[in-house]
């Protein structure tokens, strides 16, 4: 017989291609998969290193390392972090609201945190009354927002239960001092410095105390050692150049508003102090200066214009003061603020410059606005002229208020 090896070796090739198709396509797949549970689970591996799950202890922990280093802003996120996680949880609550009241001292800005603090507080005591820590720090958002009776009664009752809780003591202080009762606030404060002397907040109730009480240099160097206690809590510095200036001391007043600056470079709190303190030393650039950043940083703040008017009136230039002081008066009244809490230099001054400078429209303008007020709402501050109008100016005003 003979082979027919061209039909052979034809025959040999087809059956190859047909056959060996189908394992390579399932030992392909097989890798692909192999691959794809790899990689998902890699990625899972990887995705659980990177964000890994936060404990709310970790999260207060972090608030509190926050507040030491004076990061107030990172210790009240940390502790609403923390408080998403576990509501109820009372350490999360006293560090948000401690760290609320602090901020509200910062800047010109902050003072809202204060209000929110005792909301804080009188939520958390509503559902969980027995607990030491949120009443003592109620007392304190208490006196923050200028409720001493309040506040006192919240801490005593924390004393009662507990009579070294040096915080609850801290806020009974501060309470009796905002009421006036200082000989009582100083007693209290030494009991809280004694019962805890590395509490922040103690050695600053001490300064505040012997402030209080006309003791300036105990004052000062109680806040001092608040500030080895925490070198970068903002509002100690603002207590610090407080105190310097009642014992006529610019040059350490004017050190603590540049320590807040180097702290905050974009604090407007501080560069008002330092423009109030610049025209004090009859420094008028200087003045000038600050006052100016003040209302490029905060342009709808009425203090910042009133400030800078004021020094320009000073200086004799009266037109450049009558206008920062118009711009003052219009952001009192288009901020609704109370007629009782405006600052009537704004339109006193500001009719004085007009009336230098012989504008008498814009003087009988500020004039009979100052008399609308004056007729709508009870102020201390008088401002008359006579019924023929003010001097030099011939349009009549009408009678005074």
């Amino acid at each position: 017989m003979r082979i027919q090896r061209a039909n052979s070796r034809f025959s040999f090739r087809r059956r190859r291609r047909r056959t060996g198709c189908l394992p390579w396509a399932l030992l392909l797949g097989v890798i692909v998969g192999i691959l794809a549970m790899s990689w998902t689970w890699l990625e899972r591996r990887l995705t659980s290193v990177a964000a890994p799950q936060t404990e709310p202890g970790d999260l207060v922990t972090g608030a509190r390392d926050a507040f030491a280093r004076g990061d107030l802003d990172q210790a009240i996120t940390l502790s609403r972090q923390a408080l998403g996680l576990a509501p109820q949880r009372p350490d999360s609550l006293v560090l948000l609201a401690r760290s609320l009241i602090y901020r509200s001292y910062v800047d010109y800005d902050t003072e809202q945190d204060r209000v929110a603090a005792l909301e804080l507080t009188s939520e958390a005591i509503a559902l969980n009354p027995d607990e030491l820590d949120l009443r003592a720090t109620h007392a304190f958002a208490l006196m923050a927002n200028r409720q001493p009776a309040a506040a006192a009664d919240a801490a005593e009752w924390v004393l009662e239960r507990n009579p070294e809780h040096a915080f609850a003591r801290t806020g009974l202080a501060l309470a009796y001092g905002v009421a006036g009762s200082y000989e009582i606030a100083l007693r209290e404060s030494l009991r809280a410095v004694r019962s805890n002397p590395g509490l922040v907040d103690a050695q600053r109730a001490l300064a505040i105390t012997y402030a209080d009480s006309g003791n300036y240099d105990s004052a000062i160097r109680t806040v001092e050692i608040a500030l080895t206690i925490n070198s970068r809590l903002i509002p100690l510095y603002f207590e610090r150049a407080l105190y310097a200036l009642q014992i006529g001391d610019a040059d350490a007043a004017t050190a603590a508003y540049m320590q807040v600056l180097t702290l905050d470079n974009g604090n407007v709190k501080a560069r008002l102090r330092l423009c109030e303190l610049s025209s004090l030393l009859r420094e008028r650039e200087a003045a000038i200066g600050y006052c100016s950043q003040v209302t490029q940083l905060a342009p709808t703040w009425a203090d910042g214009w009133f400030q800078l008017g004021r020094e320009y009136f000073l200086q004799g230039n009266f037109e450049a003061a009558q206008r920062n002081l118009n711009q003052c008066a219009r952001l009192q009244v288009m901020q609704g603020v109370a007629v009782e809490e405006r600052r009537f230099e704004c339109w006193y001054l500001q009719g004085q410059a007009a009336e230098i400078r012989g504008d008498c429209d814009a003087l009988i303008a500020t004039y009979n606005e100052f008399r609308a007020m004056a007729l709508d709402s009870s102020i201390e501050q008088t401002w008359t002229y006579p019924p023929e109008g003010p001097p030099g100016c011939t349009s009549a005003t009408g009678s005074s208020p």
